[in-house]
């Protein structure tokens, strides 16, 4: 294979070495899945997205240094950053063909914006085994196919978690998303991990909007939402709940542009 091009973007952020740092990789054909995963392993990145023509749009896979995953919210972003600024500048949207469906991606500025399906949770009780993992016992838990969400009753709870990563792995989804009422300005704080994808910490995580916007959207009355994700590096995303389907807005910074060797 000859070399392809690859791009480090810094996504949901304003500043280089902030929000979530994601590889977009330009492909003309889909190569081995196995070739896919090597190279989302190499890049050692929570996602490695990966694009290749289809048209006017782009089909668009994501891998992390583990598995391949059916949504990613951050590595999309960077991909549309990517499209719109290097690869067609002067482009103000991107439709990706995804395993999710079709992602429809418009700039607004400086801004990206995301449409994405929503997804609903349903309201559990809290189990011995979550509190465990994350060292502090949620007010509430919620679940759906993807992730269990818990909720607490301040930021400073979720900033100061400490979970037992080996044990979040054991839970029986992909993974945990911790969150509560925001502070700073922000209506919502939270942080993912997902140590089963083999990302113990997620930085700023688009997917996990996706279940957090509609569930705040209810409880605080609103539709518009500011969302701080408290990682290590941090990251703002603006969310919109629109029935079925939330809009995630965020900027981008390039961090490196290259090409990977052929091998």
């Amino acid at each position: 294979m000859t070399g392809i091009r690859i791009f480090q973007v810094d996504a949901f952020t304003d500043r280089l070495f902030g929000g979530n740092p994601a590889a977009v990789m330009l492909l003309n054909s889909w190569p081995e899945d196995a070739v896919l995963q090597a190279l989302a392993a190499e890049n050692n990145l929570a996602e490695t997205a990966f694009l290749v023509p289809h048209g006017e749009d782009w089909r668009l896979r994501w891998f992390t240094p583990a598995v391949e995953v059916p949504l990613c919210g951050h590595a999309t972003l960077a991909s549309a950053a990517v499209v719109m600024e290097r690869l067609e500048p002067g482009r103000s949207e991107v439709v990706f063909h995804s395993a999710s469906g079709l992602l429809p991606v418009r700039r607004e500025g400086a801004l990206y914006v995301l449409d994405f399906p929503a997804r609903t949770s349903d309201a559990i009780e809290p189990f011995p085994a979550l509190a465990a993992a994350l060292g502090a016992a949620p007010e509430a838990v919620f679940v759906n196919a993807f992730n269990y969400m818990a909720v607490f009753a301040g930021a400073h709870q979720v900033r100061a978690l400490a979970p037992d990563i080996a044990a979040v792995a054991t839970i029986d989804r992909p993974g945990v998303i911790v969150t509560a009422p925001g502070d700073g300005g922000h209506d919502m704080v939270s942080r993912y991990f997902a140590p089963a994808k083999g990302i113990p910490e997620d930085p700023v995580t688009g997917a996990a909007h996706c279940m957090l916007a509609p569930y705040w959207a209810q409880r605080l009355g609103r539709s518009e939402l500011r969302g701080w994700q408290a990682s290590a590096r941090g990251g703002e995303v603006l969310c919109r709940v629109l029935g079925g389907r939330v809009e995630l807005s965020g900027r981008c910074v390039f961090y490196l542009e290259g090409e990977v060797a052929p091998w």
